[in-house]
């Protein structure tokens, strides 16, 4: 088990939340973006194997990086993250769970990845990208929340772009993201040959249309892909029996 108890790592209004496996906490602050189900289930879709190197684009508070430390033995997680106060809290909570040795965190925009870790190359990318598109429904005014949700600072085009720059050949890349706009991913990940290899949606229900759709590309490899068995989260309505 983690000694966490480091209350000099906590801001005004922040909290901390347990992870619920081995021992990990995240600081959070609830005015700004808290991580969801997705990343969660993003954290248990990917594959990494002992001894890979990952980075995971759009990080937010570090939430992809920190689960997967304690659910793969990947040797190194870096979590790429925009907004500086976002990317220090992730920091914190690297230090919090004292993966500094496994975990790093940079502050820097997507559409710059290639030329930031130039020349490094990763085994495995992941990202929990922005959903909507920047003139998609009513924006949040938190600027914090807008660029969390919708796509005002990168798109899909500049992740899957640079993803291709920095994976290796054979590298994988694993992406949650709305059902709604699975054409335009699988068209624009072939373009930018990231080969969608595996699909898995997650419904709230059984009967109910899929709320999620989990990806797994691979750079360089044959068209072929595989529908995982479906993902229900709830098994019934409230009220029903």
């Amino acid at each position: 088990m983690i000694n966490n108890k480091r209350p000099d790592l906590i801001r005004q209004g922040e909290r901390v939340d347990d992870l619920q496996i081995g021992g990990l906490k995240l600081i959070q602050n609830p005015s700004g973006f808290c991580f969801g189900v997705d990343a969660v289930f993003l954290s248990d879709f990917v594959k990494v194997k002992p001894g890979e190197t990952v980075l995971d684009m759009g990080t937010g508070n570090g939430i992809i990086p920190v689960l997967l430390s304690a659910k793969t033995r990947g040797k190194k997680f870096t979590g790429l993250e925009i907004q500086a106060d976002t990317a220090d809290m992730a920091r914190r909570s690297v230090e919090y769970n004292h993966l500094e040795d496994r975990i790093e965190i940079v502050t820097g925009d997507i559409k710059e990845a290639a030329e930031i870790f130039k020349p490094a190359f990763f085994d495995v990318i992941t990202t929990n990208p922005p959903y909507m598109l920047a003139q998609h429904g009513q924006r949040n005014p938190d600027n914090a929340k807008a660029i969390a949700r919708h796509e005002v600072l990168c798109k899909l085009d500049d992740i899957l772009r640079e993803s291709m720059r920095l994976l290796q050949d054979k590298g994988r890349f694993y992406m949650v993201h709305r059902p709604f706009r699975l054409t335009e991913i699988m068209i624009k990940m072939s373009y930018y040959k990231i080969e969608p290899k595996r699909i898995q949606f997650i419904h709230p229900y059984i009967d109910k249309e899929p709320v999620l759709v989990l990806i797994e590309g691979v750079r360089g490899a044959r068209s072929r892909v595989t529908i995982e068995p479906p993902i229900v989260i709830y098994e019934k309505e409230k009220g029903e029996r």
